[in-house]
């Protein structure tokens, strides 16, 4: 009984992770990691380490399908990578000077929102547009969104991916595939060494849920990216959007039930 609950636990977890991961280059940690503390009643910072190594394959791959299909933007991506890298750790550390700094749940409901933009109002930038952007300011703008991003994220402690597409979309102007395969791109990093951090300092997780964690959101999350780069504009637009709102308004249901039952 108990394998059967942490396989359809897992499944459920994996399948939310990898189509936020694919769709829209959210971090599988927003899903997998307040469904594995609810209903599986594993350590929050052990959730937090299996959902992050969860994210390296699942971005990964996601990033190598983005990249076939020409939707990767690896060089800006490399120079944002950097100041995200950065500007996390300043983040975190001028977080830990404050009191009461943490502010996952709004990640979660910003979540939602942009969910809501990209049904309301999709990102219909072309290539042509996008790349009409001398390199040179693109290369400065990724370095201060990176550090922006990279602050943020240390800062309120989640919500890198969704940071990474707001701000590669409505700031930097990228249509959406190319977006998201960036984010994606990056993600794989970013998740790499804090899945690396977290077992260093924590141990090894449970074997079990991690590999099952590992290779349901691997499959969902190829699905999705192999979706989403044969999409049109619209459709994938749409697609996004209610894959976020789903998710945003999933995942708060999760943070409430755990409040509610396992904090009282």
């Amino acid at each position: 009984m108990q394998l059967i609950q942490t396989i359809l636990v897992t499944f459920f977890a994996g399948m939310g992770a990898g189509l936020g991961t694919g769709f829209a280059g959210l971090s599988a940690a927003a899903v997998i990691s307040p469904m594995l503390i609810t209903f599986l009643g594993i350590d929050p910072y052990m959730a937090v380490g299996i959902a992050l190594s969860s994210d390296v394959l699942a971005s990964a791959a996601s990033a190598y399908t983005y990249h076939k299909n020409k939707n990767l933007d690896v060089k800006n991506g490399l120079i944002m990578m950097a100041g995200v890298l950065a500007f996390t750790v300043v983040g975190s550390y001028v977080a830990s000077l404050l009191p009461s700094a943490t502010m996952g749940g709004f990640s979660v409901f910003m979540t939602f929102l942009l969910g809501i933009k990209f049904i309301v109002r999709p990102v219909m930038t072309t290539r042509e547009s996008m790349l009409a952007v001398s390199a040179k300011k693109r290369a400065v703008q990724s370095l201060v969104c990176g550090v922006l991003i990279g602050f943020i994220c240390g800062f309120i402690g989640a919500g890198g991916g969704m940071m990474m597409l707001l701000i590669l979309t409505s700031v930097l102007g990228y249509e959406l595939k190319t977006a998201v395969g960036t984010s994606v791109f990056i993600m794989a990093f970013t998740a790499l060494t804090g899945a690396v951090s977290h077992f260093v300092i924590g141990g090894l997780p449970d074997l079990t849920v991690w590999a099952l964690c590992v290779v349901f959101t691997l499959l969902w999350a190829q699905v999705a990216a192999a979706f989403a780069n044969r999409a049109q504009p619209k459709t994938l637009n749409r697609a996004t959007g209610v894959v976020l709102v789903i998710l945003g308004a999933v995942i708060m249901g999760f943070n409430g039930i755990h409040e509610r039952f396992y904090c009282s």
